[in-house]
């Protein structure tokens, strides 16, 4: 796996695009559309917790993997498909973080480069929650990991630190996706000649309002991290649905999740054409 992944890293270098062949497209595109159909399931359990409705998993990937895992035998094979493009695009982020981009020059390309192995990371982790999943093996909550995980990291020498880190992080890869948002830099990782003009212009306000949506969430987690730093306490940390839920107990907060639950379903739409139109 590794030698296949080195290949493919010098094959991109060498040649035309950022994906490393051909079937890592093909994978690739339809992980994209998984990632999108992820964030649309979160918006709709945002929605879900606003409205009262209950039994409903956690507003996070583990809960929106739950979801598709709650219509059986079609589920886990939608689960599966989903799985195996979501590794290749990560392949193919990878990938575009080493060698890719080079349609752009200077700090724009590092920019992306670095987004690139960011979102790696992301689609990577949606995999790892699917696995579970398709075990057949119930789904951890995820405030409850994320808590876990602080608590282990705090009892280290040093862990405040590399908690701190870690929020700090988090709060500037959200800083990047508001740059990214107001500047529309997405628009150049698509092949604007397949789009028509009113597609493009979709794509645009999509692309907006789904980066300001999923900022907005990122941003909240990375703050609670650097919380329990300060604190040295586990429980000030919390994942987008500690996070979501606490946005929910302000006098604004229904608003305010509802402009989030739309900017994360508007980021899942984007990824529909993004799956269709990404550079390769």
């Amino acid at each position: 796996m590794i030698r296949d992944l080195g290949t493919s890293v010098r094959a991109a270098a060498r040649g035309g695009g950022d994906a490393p062949g051909r079937w890592v497209e093909v994978l690739g595109r339809a992980g994209i559309a998984a990632y999108g159909v992820v964030h649309v399931l979160i918006a709709y359990l945002v929605v879900a917790a606003m409205i009262g409705v209950r039994g409903q998993p956690a507003a996070d990937q583990g809960g929106a993997v739950t979801v598709v895992a709650a219509l059986g035998p079609v589920g886990r094979a939608l689960l599966g498909v989903a799985a195996a493009g979501l590794v290749a695009f990560g392949v193919w982020q990878v990938c575009a973080a080493a060698t890719g981009f080079r349609w752009v020059s200077g700090g724009e390309r590092f920019r992306k480069r670095v987004g690139a192995a960011a979102k790696a990371l992301a689609v990577f982790a949606v995999a790892a929650a699917v696995l579970p999943a398709l075990l057949g093996e119930r789904l951890a909550d995820g405030d409850a990991s994320v808590r876990s995980l602080t608590a282990s990291l705090l009892v280290l020498p040093g862990g405040r630190v590399v908690v701190a880190a870690i929020g700090i992080t988090a709060i500037a890869v959200a800083a990047s996706m508001v740059y990214t948002a107001i500047r529309a830099t997405y628009l150049g990782d698509l092949r604007e000649r397949d789009l028509s003009p009113a597609l493009l212009g979709l794509a645009r306000w999509l692309g907006r309002a789904g980066n300001l949506g999923r900022a907005v969430a990122l941003g909240g987690v990375g703050g609670s991290f650097v919380r329990a730093a300060s604190t040295a306490d586990p429980l000030r940390s919390a994942g987008f649905d500690g996070v979501l839920r606490a946005l929910g107990t302000n006098s604004w907060g229904v608003v305010a999740l509802a402009l989030v639950a739309a900017g994360i379903a508007a980021f899942g739409a984007y990824c529909a054409i993004d799956a269709w139109a990404r550079r390769a």
